[in-house]
Parts: C-alpha cells; sequence; structure tokens
C-alpha cells in the first residue's frame, strides 16, 4: 500500500486543493508534485507566487500563506505506476475529511486537480460530510504531464479563471504583509 501525506493547510485555509495520490516521484521525494513535467507549481507560481524555482518550503508557505490547503483524496491505495487509472480503487483508503473540515472550517471551496480526485470525492467523500457542510465543487485539468491534450499555458488560464477570487485575495494578504497599501 502507497501512503500519501498529510495535508499542508493552516488553520485558516479557505480554499482546498485535492489531487488523488502522489506519484512515484513525490513519494520518493516527500514532496507533493515533485515530478518536473507536472504543470502543478507553475500554476501555483502564477497564481500564488509558488514559484517551482522557490524551495518546496518556500511554495508551501505561499500557499499556506494565500489560505490555500494541499492535500489528496486517498491516504492510501495500491497503484502499480503514478498514472491515477491504475489505482486500485476497491482497496483504497480515504483521508479523515470529518476531521480535516473540522479543524479548517473557513474553507469554502474545493479544487479538485483532475477526473479521478473529483469523481472519488463527489462519491466517497461529500456523502460522508457532516450534515450542514456545504463547498464549492471545482473540478479542474489534471496537472499531470499524462494530460497531454492541453498546454500548461491552457491548464494555467483554466485553473486562473476557477481561482482567481483565491488569488486575489491572496495577493492583496501577501501586500499587506509587506507593508503596501495598494
Amino acid at each position: 500500500m502507497l501512503q500519501g501525506f498529510p495535508p499542508i493547510a493552516r488553520p485558516n485555509a479557505r480554499l482546498l486543493i485535492l489531487g488523488s495520490m502522489p506519484g512515484q516521484r513525490s513519494l520518493a521525494e516527500q514532496q507533493y508534485y515533485a515530478q518536473p513535467q507536472n504543470a502543478f507549481w507553475i500554476i501555483m507560481g502564477a497564481l500564488f507566487g509558488a514559484d517551482p524555482t522557490l524551495p518546496y518550503a518556500e511554495r508551501c508557505a505561499r500557499l499556506a500563506q494565500g489560505r490555500v490547503a494541499l492535500w489528496d483524496v486517498l491516504a492510501r491505495c495500491h497503484r502499480p505506476g503514478s498514472l491515477d487509472q491504475k489505482i486500485r480503487l476497491r482497496d483504497a483508503e480515504l483521508n479523515d475529511f470529518d476531521s480535516f473540515f473540522e479543524a479548517h472550517r473557513l474553507i469554502c471551496a474545493v479544487a479538485c486537480n483532475g477526473q479521478l480526485a473529483a469523481r472519488l470525492f463527489r462519491q466517497r467523500v461529500v456523502p460522508r460530510l457532516r450534515a450542514g457542510t456545504t463547498l464549492q465543487v471545482h473540478v479542474l485539468p489534471s496537472t499531470s504531464p499524462a494530460l497531454a491534450s492541453m498546454t500548461a499555458a491552457e491548464k494555467i488560464e483554466r485553473w486562473r479563471q476557477t481561482l482567481a477570487p483565491w488569488a486575489i485575495h491572496a495577493r492583496a494578504q501577501a501586500r499587506r504583509a509587506a507593508g503596501q497599501n495598494c
């Protein structure tokens, strides 16, 4: 069984970005989206200043400062290789979303990185959530290089269109922290 990572999140997070399960390179390096051809950090750089040229800890800190949480739907699973379609869903284990949302009560939106993350979240997580939990759920194109039908620029644009409200808030917050008023 492959074991995923804990979430990257502060209690004041408002947006949760969900993948399915880290790939082989990410697991080996113990970093979300460590595969250099994956567009995730390029997109996070464009939206939240978490540029792939920064050290991993700094990228994670910038997401957290922008009130963005990062996690995966699955806690554990069997999967040869890194492709989502190779995940053995029958014995895959979900992360503990009840506890996560209890500790992160300000999250109002979930951005799913790809179709599998969206399907698993909607089918296996949403029905189990505490009554009264309301979330906007957005399905975004996978940042994986396996989604070769879209260019990195097209992926960035789709992510930007959807996550613009959170990116704008993150930039304003960064300016306030830097002592800039405009």
